[in-house]
């Protein structure tokens, strides 16, 4: 299962903590029952454009990894969740809009996994997910 979240309207302050990114990354797998297998790796990057800066950072874990990037004086985000097992999504949607205080989110799902290990059953999978295919916007109170 892939859990793709973009948050917009965050917590400027939250979105630029590489703590809170670090902190996240570390115990997030424990709570969705996977199993870590680094510390997290993240970094604060500034480049030419000054809005555009942001904390970066991901977790390996066994089932694949987990990543973060923000964009705080955007306030936004991206996290990506990516797991050969299936997972709480419910729940890392709240967490991730709640430790970050967003205001909204763009939520998809796809599946992944062995449904892909020949040319035919991947035409079928991706015949499968697109037609399914949609994005939720959840307002902050949802």
């Amino acid at each position: 299962m892939h859990l793709i979240i973009d948050g917009l309207g965050g917590d400027p302050d939250r979105l630029g903590s590489e703590r809170l990114v670090s902190s996240f990354l570390d115990e997030h797998p424990g709570k969705i029952s996977m199993t870590k297998i680094s510390s997290p790796q993240v970094y604060t990057y500034r480049g030419q454009i000054p809005e555009d800066w942001g904390v970066s950072g991901f977790v390996l874990i066994a089932e694949s990894h987990i990543s973060v990037h923000t964009f705080p004086d955007r306030g936004r985000i991206n996290v990506d969740i990516f797991s050969c097992n299936s997972f709480d999504t419910a729940a890392s949607v709240k967490e991730v809009k709640e430790l970050f205080l967003l205001d909204s989110l763009k939520v998809r799902t796809m599946e992944r996994g062995p449904d892909y290990s020949s040319p035919e059953e991947a035409r079928n999978g991706v015949i499968r997910e697109r037609s399914s295919l949609a994005y939720s916007t959840e307002p902050a109170d949802g």
